[in-house]
């Protein structure tokens, strides 16, 4: 593939099935013969691996200093891996992106959006999806579904956090409809599947985004 690329982000609070619906949806799009990356945040690469395991595993940290790791994991994963790619026509798919910075330290610690914003811009050279899924769902139902022994740290903030969180995305959402589609991840894994799936392949046809094949055609 040559030209540009599409990319998508997963966005949403604790135990949504984020990863699940990556895979799934990078599975189908696979079938349907499109070229397929995905990758994951904090991580991706190894300087956001390294910082993964600090934001997650490791000990208390002012919002501040969340944002700023988590922001320097994201820049080294555009640098590396997202923008080339983008360059080489894959459909890149994204387990997070800068909408949680925004919805975790934002919303959820009170650190300035427009700031936040300003930093995101500077660290992505403005890069922004063209799709973000927000798999939504109530709080108390999202952090059930995690296991008590794999709750990470931010896992284990009390409940009033994660709500702040969740309000933050469907703000987000609001203001930008073109971008954001809400998805009800309350559902069955395979339902919410088969609305992704239709949702991006209507949006890749509408971009002009073809598969490998056609591309050749």
């Amino acid at each position: 593939m040559g030209g540009p690329g599409y990319f998508v982000t997963f966005e949403g609070p604790e135990g949504a099935g984020k990863s699940t619906q990556v895979t799934r949806l990078a599975e189908r799009l696979t079938e349907h013969g499109f070229e397929v990356l995905s990758t994951r945040e904090p991580g991706g690469t190894m300087v956001g691996e390294m910082i993964r395991r600090i934001l997650l595993d490791g000990p208390d940290l002012s919002g501040w200093t969340e944002a700023l790791l988590f922001t320097a994991a994201r820049a080294q994963l555009v640098q590396d891996v997202i923008r080339p790619q983008l360059e080489a026509g894959l459909v890149v798919l994204c387990d997070r992106y800068r909408d949680s910075t925004l919805a975790y330290q934002g919303y959820g610690r009170g650190v300035d959006l427009a700031t936040l914003i300003r930093l995101q811009a500077e660290a992505t050279g403005g890069l922004l999806p063209a799709l973000t899924f927000l798999l939504d769902l109530p709080v108390e139902e999202g952090l059930s579904r995690i296991p008590k022994g794999a709750l990470d740290r931010l896992d284990r903030e009390g409940e009033g956090f994660h709500r702040r969180v969740r309000e933050g995305y469907l703000e987000m959402a609001r203001q930008d409809p073109g971008r954001w589609v809400v998805v009800n991840a309350a559902v069955s894994a395979e339902g919410l599947a088969e609305v992704i799936v239709t949702a991006t392949r209507e949006r890749l046809q509408r971009a002009g985004v073809r598969p490998r094949e056609r591309r050749s055609a």
